[in-house]
C-alpha cells in the first residue's frame, strides 16, 4: 500500500520519553479527572464526599517534556499549578471491569495541569466549558513515562510540587478519592479509550499561581520527577 498524501504538511507526532529506552510512548488524547484529592475539593469550594468523577480533555500538542520551558500564557493574569501522576495507556476498550483495568497500564509519570485560574472562574460563571482555561500551548509539562513492568501500579506514595525550593504541594497517592482502576473503568464508560491514552489522575490541595521566572520541580514517589521553568513567551 502507498503512503497516503495530505494536502497540507500532516502535524507531528505528540510523543513523551520513555525512561531507560531509546524508544517514545506516541500520544493519543489526554484525559484530566477533576476534584480527585479531598482537600483539593475543599479548597475549591466543593464538598468532598464521593461523588461520580468527572472528566475534561487537554490536546496532545499542550504537552512540553521535562527540562522544556512552560511559557505563561496569554489572556490570564492568574495561572496555577497542579500537580499530578499521570496514566499512560497500552491498551484500550470500552466498559473496562475494574479489575481488569491495569492490564492496560503502559506506565506512569508526573504530570503538570496547568490552569488559567481567572478564565476557568468566569467559565463557571457563565455556565461554560473550561476549554480556554485548561487547554493551550504548554499547559501538559509531563516527564518521561516509568513502565509498569518496571515500578508496578503506585497506589500510595509523595506526590509533591516545589516552586524556587519552597515546598508548595504535598499529599499522598492513598488519597485519591477515585483510585487508578475506578478511574480507567469509569473513563471507558463515556469514550472508548485508546492505546496511547494518557490520564492525569488529580491533584492534591496547595494549588497557586505561578509567576514568570519561577521554577517548579515535582515527584511522585516511585515514578519520577518533572522539571520546568516558567518563562515570557516572547
Amino acid at each position: 500500500m502507498s503512503s497516503p498524501s495530505f494536502v497540507i504538511a500532516a502535524p507531528e507526532q505528540a510523543t513523551l520519553p520513555v525512561k531507560g529506552s531509546t524508544q517514545r510512548f506516541p500520544v493519543h488524547r489526554i484525559y484530566c479527572v477533576g476534584r480527585n484529592f479531598a482537600a483539593h475539593a475543599v479548597e475549591m469550594g466543593h464538598d468532598p464526599d464521593k461523588e461520580p468523577p468527572f472528566f475534561f480533555q487537554k490536546s496532545a500538542t499542550t504537552l512540553i517534556a521535562d527540562d522544556q520551558d512552560f511559557p505563561y500564557p496569554p489572556a490570564t493574569q492568574d495561572v496555577h499549578h497542579e500537580i499530578e501522576m499521570v496514566v499512560a495507556l497500552a491498551r484500550g476498550g470500552v466498559n473496562i471491569p475494574v479489575e481488569e483495568a491495569l492490564e492496560h497500564v503502559y506506565g506512569y509519570a508526573v504530570g503538570l495541569d496547568m490552569t488559567r485560574r481567572d478564565i476557568q472562574a468566569e467559565m463557571k460563571k457563565m455556565g461554560r466549558p473550561w476549554d480556554t482555561a485548561k487547554s493551550f500551548e504548554g499547559a501538559a509539562p509531563c516527564g518521561a513515562l516509568v513502565p509498569a513492568k518496571t515500578i508496578g501500579h503506585p497506589s500510595s506514595g509523595a506526590i509533591w510540587l516545589k516552586i524556587n525550593g519552597e515546598l508548595r504541594q504535598q499529599g499522598d497517592l492513598d488519597q485519591m478519592i477515585w483510585k487508578v482502576p475506578e478511574i480507567i473503568s469509569q473513563l471507558s464508560s463515556l469514550f472508548e479509550l485508546r492505546a496511547g491514552d494518557l490520564i492525569m489522575t488529580g491533584t492534591p490541595s496547595g494549588v497557586g499561581a505561578v509567576n514568570k521566572g519561577d521554577m517548579l520541580v515535582g515527584g511522585v514517589e516511585g515514578v519520577g520527577e518533572l522539571h520546568t521553568r516558567v518563562v515570557d513567551p516572547a
